[in-house]
């Protein structure tokens, strides 16, 4: 591309040095720079780009982004100064890749719980309905169903644009992206156009970053406002009716809004909702009438994000039947209150839940078919929002016993962790086990026929996180491991 336009989408800076005639790529890490590229100084939370754009020069930048003049031979590198480079990342991808998401539709979803689910579902439906699509989020990067790792919920800027660019280039008509609050905050969603936007949450969580509800709410609502306001174009927002942020969310966009919800009335509402232990029934009232469903996911949460998942499909031109078709058969969301398969006489679900209303909505869910005791294993990640952990508790003492331990402790110590916890505790029937293999082997060692098992906070997740390493870990593996040695393999068995 040539350089001059590919910079001209920067709208304050200050250049030094001569420009290349063309780049031919770009790169937030020197250790990826290629011949002819732009490298851009980013500051992170570890490190610093800038400290970098030396390496990135020796490896072939000839364009240098940056917050501040550097020290640099310019003879052999333009550097270009802007106030901010973390969204300058995203105004040079988009152009670089020629905007990509203008070529298909985009579904932004944002929320505190539910996001992967409901992206999941859509993604699933789309399939069924075979239409090709991507999907990016907390599990990973879905390319028409071949997954990738991806870093973070929402990806940096250049990364997402990447993405898009691929699914584009692989024929994919629809991208569903999950959208968290720090990527809206951080701009790592500058360049994406979005059709449609979903919410289907708030609640706390993530207040070590954005201070109070407010702020995190406000920071949801970017999602909306950034639909923009050419209304010749045919864009949707989304809202769970449920949640009172939705009305602050619907003054944020000028196009139409669809709402859905269980508890109050709505666009699309789900009715003598029937929870079980392997499936869920409910009516579906809806703009085309009222219609029955029968679908393979579990738990009242999971009704609202079946609601979120047909809402967004109705806006692009399926009828009802068609939608409710393809979500029967939908199997439920990896890590998502995931049914694991055994021959154990115990239920045991994997489960994401990490914050106090995903903890309530998963043992809720379970509750209906309980015949013996509901074990909960609830976890908290170190050196993350402290405030939450006596509510994660509190709610967890719903269930008849719960094992308290750590997600991801980082460099928080053990002790701090379940400290945080314990205090909310309403009940004496829990252990405290920092060591979170150690806890999963505890519930299944305290666990009697007819028990259900729920293993909170990691979900799909095949890792920890101690200090700043990543270590193997599934929750999932480990308590089957642990069960058939107790059930199936003990000598008074055989």
């Amino acid at each position: 591309m040539q350089s001059i336009d590919l910079i001209s989408c920067l709208p304050v800076k200050e250049i030094h040095g001569s420009l290349p005639t063309e780049v031919f790529d770009i790169a937030v890490d020197s250790r990826s720079v290629q011949p002819e590229s732009v490298f851009i100084c980013i500051k992170g939370y570890t490190v610093d780009g800038h400290d970098y754009a030396l390496q990135a020069i020796e490896s072939g930048a000839k364009i240098i982004v940056s917050e501040k003049q550097l020290e640099l031979d310019y003879s052999r590198v333009a550097c270009v100064v802007v106030d901010d480079t973390t969204r300058a990342v995203g105004l040079l991808a988009a152009k670089f890749y020629g905007y990509p998401s203008k070529d298909m539709t985009m579904i932004g979803v944002t929320g505190t719980n539910g996001k992967t689910s409901v992206s999941g579902i859509i993604q699933n439906m789309l399939e069924g309905l075979a239409v090709k699509s991507a999907l990016t989020g907390t599990i990973g990067f879905n390319l028409n169903g071949v997954l990738y790792d991806s870093a973070n919920t929402t990806s940096d800027a250049l990364s997402t644009q990447l993405m898009i660019n691929r699914a584009k280039s692989e024929g994919c008509k629809t991208m569903i992206m999950e959208v968290s609050s720090h990527g809206l905050v951080l701009g790592r969603l500058t360049g994406v156009d979005f059709d449609i936007a979903i919410f289907t949450n708030l609640t706390h969580d993530h207040l070590d970053f954005h201070g109070t509800m407010e702020q995190y709410g406000q920071a949801k609502g970017l999602l909306f406002s950034q639909l923009g306001q050419d209304l010749q174009r045919s864009k949707h927002a989304i809202v769970n009716a449920d949640d009172e942020w939705s009305n602050r969310l619907k003054e944020m966009t000028g196009y139409p809004v669809w709402s859905y919800a269980i508890k109050t009335d709505a666009h699309f509402k789900g009715n003598n909702i029937q929870l079980q232990s392997n499936c869920t029934t409910f009516e579906m009232k809806t703009p085309e009438g009222v219609f029955p469903v029968r679908m393979n996911l579990i738990g009242e949460f999971n009704v609202y994000n079946a609601l979120a998942a047909t809402a967004a499909l109705y806006t692009q031109g399926y009828t009802i039947p068609q939608i409710i078709e393809q979500l029967e058969k939908i199997s439920p969301v990896k890590g998502r209150m995931e049914k694991l398969d055994s021959e154990l006489p115990i239920s045991i679900f994997i489960d994401y839940a990490h914050t106090p209303d995903a903890i309530e909505k998963a043992i809720s869910s379970v509750l209906p078919y309980k015949t013996n005791r509901v074990i909960f294993l609830v976890g908290t990640g170190g050196n993350r929002d402290r405030s939450k952990r006596p509510s994660m508790a509190e709610k967890a003492s719903v269930a008849d016993y719960v094992i308290l331990t750590t997600d991801d402790p980082r460099d928080e110590p053990y002790d701090s962790i379940l400290a945080d916890l314990e205090k909310g505790m309403l009940h004496k029937n829990y252990a405290c086990i920092g060591d979170r293999e150690l806890a999963v082997k505890h519930a299944i060692e305290v666990a009697e026929p007819g028990d259900i098992i729920i293993f909170a906070g990691k979900g799909h997740e095949d890792y920890q996180i101690i200090g700043r390493t990543k270590f193997p870990h599934s929750d999932g593996d480990i308590a089957l491991a642990a069960g058939k040695l107790k059930f199936q393999d003990s000598p008074s068995r055989s």
